[in-house]
């Protein structure tokens, strides 16, 4: 079986932060603490380009198992992606509050942190954390907090 590439390690989230472009990485900087308190851990690289905190094992029906985080987000070219693992159907009041977005299964992406709610952001992050810990049990932490 292939090894997916998105996996925790121990690459600088600092230097990695550090090569963002200005607005972005202050928008990053504003996400990783909402990150940081609704899961009580450091942020850590998960491959090259996304952060995350905690993490979780999953097994499907069909054998397939793995590791990933509880929640995480990517300074992208275009939009700010925040990882909400369980998606946002569980989530509608907070999606009504949220402001301006776009979704995929569990991306949210924003293109400015400005066009949202930062207090319903943090609300849906803890939310999706709190979502996870419930389905997956208490999740263990990541390797290094």
């Amino acid at each position: 079986m292939a090894q997916l590439k998105t996996r925790e390690n121990d690459a600088s989230v600092d230097d990695y932060l550090a090569g963002v472009e200005a607005r972005r990485r202050d928008e990053c900087r504003a996400v990783h603490a909402m990150m940081q308190a609704a899961t009580g851990e450091n942020g850590r690289m998960w491959g090259t380009s996304i952060v995350g905190f905690g993490r979780y094992h999953y097994k499907y029906a069909s054998g397939h198992e793995g590791d990933s985080f509880l929640t995480g987000y990517a300074p992208r070219k275009q939009a700010l992606t925040v990882y909400v693992m369980p998606g946002f159907d569980p989530y509608p009041e907070l999606m009504k509050r949220l402001g301006k977005y776009k979704t995929g299964r569990s991306c949210l992406y924003l293109r400015k942190l400005a066009d949202v709610d930062e207090a319903a952001l943090a609300e849906l992050i803890q939310a999706g954390v709190d979502t996870m810990r419930e389905r997956y049990g208490n999740a263990s932490l990541s390797r290094q907090s």
